[in-house]
């Protein structure tokens, strides 16, 4: 049986919406409390035993290849100063090899994934999208990768959104379910409001068999003008059956900055020396001012 070691994290996007922020810095590298998002991506991969990570990269984006490398001056520091729990932090990358290839063009998440075909070879993979963090008992990509497992067969992550934001994800349209686990008759990227044949969005965790790459190499365009992972996964479903699993966890966006400003605000109330202050300056300073019952809410 053929499992599971390799995950491609595509991070060649230019970050167009939390300009002009990233100018200069990868939107990989912004900050959830005080963790770059793409750590917690890296961390789900290998909670769940991905040994082999390629990041997709492009211009502009050398900040991620050095938060990843280690800083033996930084280390060093670290255990003088007799902080050992900061030191297993920044050293938690060590534990998986990671690779870099660079998107020259943004011709889209299909695109990417294509660039990374020379690292995968012949072996079924995981890909990781930076805009979703998952969090859950076990880890998102894990519990796909159970189901690959089962099915030998590729298997998107999907979790159901309001009807009315369907135009903004790839929909699945499902034929069966069985034990949170989809067999598909179409996966379409971002129909039309309206049009959508069901609520399941398509939420950034794929485990994916290496025939995809038969489809990713005809470089077809599709929507926004871009090459589209969901329109290769179409044609490989029509060749192979794709099932899509409904994921257990609590799935965070942080591709825009209204999910990324309350994803931190989430993370930041997780924090055990951060949630008291948090919450005492919440209630001073919005609950007189708005009149809203934030202590009932947040707690």
């Amino acid at each position: 049986m053929r499992t599971v070691k390799k995950a491609i994290i595509p991070a060649a996007g230019l970050g167009t919406r939390f300009l002009p922020a990233t100018k200069a810095m990868p939107k990989e590298m912004l900050p959830i409390v005080d963790r770059p998002t793409i750590e917690y991506i890296v961390d789900e991969a290998i909670q769940s035993g991905i040994e082999d990570i390629i990041i997709v990269t492009g211009k502009g984006k050398r900040a991620i290849e050095d938060h990843f490398d280690r800083n033996v001056e930084l280390e060093q520091y670290l255990i003088e100063k007799g902080k050992v729990d900061l030191l297993e932090k920044v050293n938690k990358s060590s534990k998986v090899n990671i690779h870099y290839i660079r998107q020259k063009e943004p011709k889209g998440l299909g695109h990417a994934i294509w660039c990374a075909r020379k690292f995968i070879g012949n072996e079924p993979f995981a890909v990781l999208l930076g805009d979703d963090i998952v969090q859950a008992t076990v880890p998102c990509i894990k519990q796909l990768i159970a189901q690959y497992e089962q099915t030998q067969f590729s298997v998107i992550g999907v979790q159901s959104v309001p009807h009315e934001e369907t135009n903004r994800y790839g929909i699945i349209d499902p034929i069966n379910n069985e034990n949170r686990l989809y067999r598909v008759r179409q996966f379409i990227e971002k129909p039309e409001l309206g049009s959508a044949p069901s609520n399941l969005a398509i939420m950034g965790r794929y485990v994916l068999t290496p025939e995809i790459f038969t489809f990713l190499e005809l470089q077809e365009v599709g929507a926004g003008g871009e090459i589209q992972l969901t329109d290769a996964i179409q044609k490989l479903n029509e060749k192979q059956p794709v099932h899509a699993y409904n994921f257990e966890g609590k799935r965070f966006d942080v591709g825009e900055k209204l999910g990324f400003i309350l994803t931190t605000i989430e993370f930041a109330l997780q924090n055990e020396e951060l949630a008291a202050d948090i919450l005492k300056f919440l209630e001073q300073t919005y609950n007189n001012t708005l009149k809203l019952p934030l202590k009932e809410g947040i707690s």
